[in-house]
């Protein structure tokens, strides 16, 4: 029997996008990022729903920001009081959010806890299933250095795809040049966006028009699961009617293990805007 000193504490964050249920079955800590109006400031996922972020656009844009130091160090904190000395974290890429850099950042002010953090290079449900899979493998027993192994193995393994009927909110995020979103906007171009191997995002493959960019994201989604077996998320912003179509379509194909369907958080919104369409594939 595992005694408190083998136990390993599970962190990531809000973006991860993972249903509830999974999270709370596995006992994973989540560290909310901020959605900020003007001087109130919420806790994504906690204090705030991704509804009512984009009930409230295009009139308010709120800015996010990343997890608090704070709580990650109360967590951290509330971890050694109970006892727990390993403890992995699994984050959105830091080429997208300060919160992988805080909490290694905040990890030296615990040197006598065994603190292992790991950059997705992802978000959203990429992160999800990452965390998923070492939540099993915790559960399975195995240490902490050969959890990271193989998570960082399976990172490899995770591609992200998610396309938008508009880019203004994507340059206000300062996520994309501004000449590049006005062109986009004007031309019609509906870039399939992707996350490269620094964990920052690219545009995949340009289409001109939406019905086409998520014909394209059901064609690469097709495309990499031939000949492998795959599970697939679904996500959207906002945009449930045209994700639930992609959907059906994707669960036809033969190697499809399950398929995970949500709306991403708030915090991820923010920088989308309302109309995203998301696939993930994982690669097994």
């Amino acid at each position: 029997m595992d005694n408190t000193n083998n136990k390993i504490a599970l962190i990531t964050d809000s973006s991860c996008d993972l249903p509830a249920e999974i999270l709370k079955e596995h006992s994973i800590f989540t560290l909310p990022l901020r959605v900020i109006y003007g001087d109130k400031e919420y806790r994504d996922g906690v204090d705030i729903s991704p509804q009512e972020v984009y009930d409230r656009m295009p009139d308010e844009i709120p800015k996010t920001s990343m997890a608090s130091p704070s709580d990650c160090s109360n967590l951290l904190e509330s971890l050694r009081n109970q006892g727990i000395k390993h403890i992995l974290s699994i984050n959105i890429s830091s080429g997208l959010s300060g919160t992988f850099d805080m909490i290694k950042m905040i990890s030296k002010d615990f040197p006598d806890l065994n603190i292992i953090a790991i950059d997705s290079k992802s978000l959203s449900i990429g992160l999800g299933f990452m965390v998923h899979e070492a939540a099993k493998m915790i559960a399975e027993g195995l240490k902490i250095d050969e959890v990271k192994e193989k998570i960082l193995s399976i990172r490899e393994k995770i591609k992200l795809f998610y396309c938008l009927p508009v880019l203004e909110y994507l340059k206000k995020g300062g996520r994309i040049n501004t000449v590049a979103a006005t062109i986009g906007d004007i031309m019609d171009i509906k870039p399939i966006i992707s996350i490269n191997e620094e964990g920052k995002y690219y545009s995949h493959a340009k289409v001109r028009g939406r019905r086409k960019s998520l014909d394209k994201l059901v064609e690469i989604a097709k495309e990499i699961s031939e000949g492998n077996i795959v599970r697939l998320a679904v996500m959207h912003g906002n945009a449930e009617k045209e994700a639930i179509k992609i959907r059906e379509t994707l669960s036809k194909l033969p190697n499809v293990k399950d398929i995970v369907f949500g709306q991403i958080g708030p915090a991820l919104g923010v920088h989308t805007g309302p109309g995203l369409v998301g696939v993930c594939i994982y690669i097994q």
